[in-house]
């Protein structure tokens, strides 16, 4: 994974004429798909994934919002 990372990287960077460049995410996930078994996986994952983004915390939609004061003040 690290020679396939590194000489994308380099070919995307020259291509792009932009050396040095980072162009994989840091500490991202990597998985090689070893068995019908693990791509059956990645595939129910890829499907069912944006449908959890509802109910996910970092959505801006389920943001808590703090309540507001409607009591007048004196």
């Amino acid at each position: 994974m690290r020679a396939f990372k590194t000489f994308s990287a380099r070919r995307i960077n020259t291509l792009r004429n932009n050396p040095g460049c980072p162009v994989w995410q840091r500490n991202y996930y990597e998985h090689v798909i070893r068995n019908e078994g693990d791509l059956a996986n990645i595939r129910q994952y890829i499907a069912n994934n944006p449908l959890k983004w509802d109910l996910d915390e970092n959505n801006p939609v389920n943001a808590v919002t703090q309540p507001v004061n409607t009591q007048k003040q004196p």
